[in-house]
């Protein structure tokens, strides 16, 4: 791999890191948070590249610059006889040259180097989903505050918000009233219902479940990893989880529809 192709890589590899970071795709790798360092990391990468390719450029013209005539009937000697050889085919010692300069080769497993770049260009990696979460013990934690909630009216909260008021507030603010969540299906090995986000610390792959039990009016089929808008009211029904023993809150549901995979697949409002 020489410099230049080295340069293409950086190149590529840039411009691919600011079209993730233009769309919604870098979602997918890490939390809405990291936009601007993913988008200063393709900066970077394509400065980086067009530097290498300009210095390698500039190298090349310097090695192709004509040197002066020697003097007629003097024997050249020095860097320019080794040079003379080298075109006239004569050895010159171990390794490859290239116009009297040394061309190291690198091994060509530093290819293999390319395949992530595909990886992130081709392959969009689906978000994690009910097979992760069902295997994994709920993440949630008691947060440090909560925002105050507005005294009356029907409530939209994230996942992860609804269980931590639930669990360690006791349903404070929340008794009575019209709540809706959004959220995936997972079916535990008994075929009992959860709503479930993935939260993340930093990037999918530290990527934890939230998980709320749904009771009541749920639908008679529900399909794991397709994602319901439920409303509900709270109810204090608890149960634990079978992976760590965690708790799990419940949601008393009166309402369930099918929506579309929102284009932040991982919860937003998580607090560690």
């Amino acid at each position: 791999m020489n410099r230049q192709a080295q340069s293409a890589i950086l190149f590529v590899l840039g411009a691919a890191l600011l079209h993730a970071g233009l769309t919604d795709l870098y979602l997918r790798y890490v939390k809405a948070g990291l936009r601007p360092l993913v988008l200063a990391a393709g900066v970077v990468l394509i400065v980086t590249a067009v530097a290498t390719a300009w210095y390698e450029w500039r190298a090349d013209a310097k090695r192709k610059e004509p040197h002066g005539e020697e003097p007629h009937g003097e024997e050249p000697h020095g860097e320019r006889a080794h040079e003379e050889r080298a075109h006239e085919g004569e050895p010159h010692g171990e390794g490859d040259h290239e116009d009297g300069a040394h061309v190291h080769r690198e091994p060509r497993v530093s290819w293999l180097l390319v395949l992530p770049l595909f990886a992130l260009i081709l392959v969009a990696p689906p978000a994690l989903g009910s097979y992760s979460a069902m295997r994994t013990g709920t993440a949630l934690q008691q947060a440090y505050g909560y925002q105050k909630l507005p005294a009356s009216g029907p409530l939209r909260l994230g996942l992860a918000d609804y269980a931590g008021r639930a669990v360690y507030e006791h349903g404070k603010g929340l008794t009575g009233r019209p709540i809706t969540i959004t959220g995936f299906v997972a079916l535990d090995h008994s075929g009992a219902p959860y709503l479930v986000r993935m939260a993340l610390n930093c990037c999918a792959a530290d990527a934890q479940p939230v998980k709320i039990g749904l009771t009541g009016q749920v639908p008679p089929v529900l399909r794991p990893d397709g994602w319901l808008q439920v409303t509900g009211t709270y109810t204090a029904k608890r149960t634990k989880d079978t992976v760590n023993g965690g708790p799990i809150p419940y949601l008393q549901v009166t309402a369930a529809k099918p929506v579309p995979t929102p284009s932040d697949p991982y919860d937003e409002t998580w607090n560690n």
